[in-house]
């Protein structure tokens, strides 16, 4: 089932995958001349918050969490990044460091592309400096409604809001009224709710008992997203 129309997705996920969809050939050659492919294992690390960054990565296949730790070395999740993202490239344009770390959490296909090809195809498309600007702009405004939603909403809303998001992650290239299963982890899932694994685990069980999704060990299948955009309480 598509939630268009009924659940304003764009406001609460980023849109990188059109960022090099349809770009002129040149510009695509010259930003390739030098990639190179790479399959990680689920848990392996792209990149490490702090360190300097050496190129871009574009998922060809897979997702990746983008997250920070803090003092006491507990994980937060900032974003999902899925098939046909590209990530890195903040810290290139931005000439500083990692602000957060990069895991797959699935077996992915990452390509790696060096930051003197990034920079110079930069220099000569405007077409990729255009779709990069919209981008970014877009991507302040779903981490300002992030933040938003750390503050103002219960774990309950939160978690609704999060499924609902990353079930359009797992939607991709199925068909429709295909059962659409989440394939994550609770501690992956509660990092991203930003709660303690045992209130999203009893979350959970109190929607799988209301008839909105099933379990499967840890893939999620949501039968209901209307119920789940009612309790989200986007509006």
């Amino acid at each position: 089932m598509s939630i268009k129309g009924i659940f304003p997705i764009d406001k609460w996920d980023f849109k990188s995958e059109s960022i090099l969809v349809d770009l002129p050939g040149e510009d695509y050659e010259l930003l390739t001349a030098h990639q190179s492919e790479q399959i990680y294992k689920k848990g392996e690390i792209l990149f490490k918050e702090g360190a300097y960054p050496s190129g871009i990565f574009y998922i060809t296949k897979g997702k990746v969490k983008k997250y920070k730790v803090d003092n006491e070395g507990r994980e937060q999740i900032v974003y999902l990044a899925n098939t046909g993202q590209l990530i890195g490239y903040h810290a290139i344009l931005s000439e500083d460091r990692y602000p957060d770390s990069a895991a797959v959490i699935e077996e992915s296909t990452i390509a790696f592309i060096p930051k003197e090809d990034f920079l110079n195809t930069l220099e000569h498309s405007p077409v990729l400096n255009t779709r990069l600007l919209k981008t970014l702009s877009h991507e302040f405004a779903v981490l300002a409604n992030s933040l938003t939603m750390f503050a103002q909403r219960t774990v309950r809303e939160r978690l609704a809001l999060q499924l609902i998001v990353i079930r359009e992650k797992y939607k991709v290239n199925l068909m429709e009224g295909m059962p659409i299963e989440i394939n994550i982890s609770r501690e992956d899932l509660a990092s991203l709710v930003g709660t303690a694994r045992e209130n999203v685990v009893r979350t959970l069980t109190e929607f799988k008992e209301a008839g909105i999704l099933e379990t499967k060990g840890r893939k999620i299948i949501i039968g209901n997203v209307n119920k789940l955009i009612e309790i989200a309480n986007y509006k």
